[in-house]
């Protein structure tokens, strides 16, 4: 079989492969849902909620030596409710100093039951901020709720070694209503 023959045999299954190959590179994640922009906050009637502590490394000591490695930081806010959606009202990532370097949030933002939103931070903008940062998530629901899942995810991945590590974020204020 000739080169000619093979391109005009195989010729429409290879175009296929790369075109399907092309659009599946390039299509949204399909289980990730986006989570849905809420009203202005003073229009919720929020009855609980909580302020939430999350520790996040943004480098680790990997020697003796004191050599660290940059560590890409991921947190991510599940909402554990089956039924009713949770409002997070804001999500602030502070750096080892205890300064603001970010507020993820411009308004409150709908996560449905069951949703999960994810908030990164990248390793090289993470490393000029110290071994020891976290995010600080201010959450509230109009009606009782389960609570949700908030931890950081770390990873560092060099060739083919990597290391990966999760810390739990832990209630620093709870907010209860005022019928309660």
């Amino acid at each position: 079989m000739t080169f000619k023959n093979l391109k005009e045999k195989f010729g429409p299954l290879v175009i296929t492969l790369i075109l399907g190959f092309a659009v599946a590179c390039t299509s949204p994640p399909v289980n990730q849902p986006t989570p849905q922009p809420a009203p202005p906050i003073q229009d919720l009637d929020i009855a609980v909620g909580q302020t939430i502590y999350v520790p996040a490394y943004t480098k680790i000591y990997s020697s003796p030596r004191g050599q660290t490695l940059d560590l890409t930081v991921t947190l991510s806010i599940h909402n554990t409710d089956t039924d009713q959606p949770i409002f997070l009202t804001s999500i602030r990532y502070y750096d080892a100093q205890g300064s603001l370097v970010r507020e993820y949030l411009d308004g409150p933002l709908q996560l449905a039951p069951l949703a999960t939103a994810d908030f990164y931070v990248e390793a090289t903008t993470a490393a000029s901020e110290g071994l020891g940062a976290n995010f600080i998530v201010e959450w509230g629901a109009e009606q009782p709720v389960y609570e949700p899942v908030v931890e950081a995810i770390m990873i560092h991945a060099d060739s083919t070694q990597g290391i990966s590590f999760t810390s739990p974020g832990r209630v620093v204020n709870q907010l209860q209503s005022a019928e309660d």
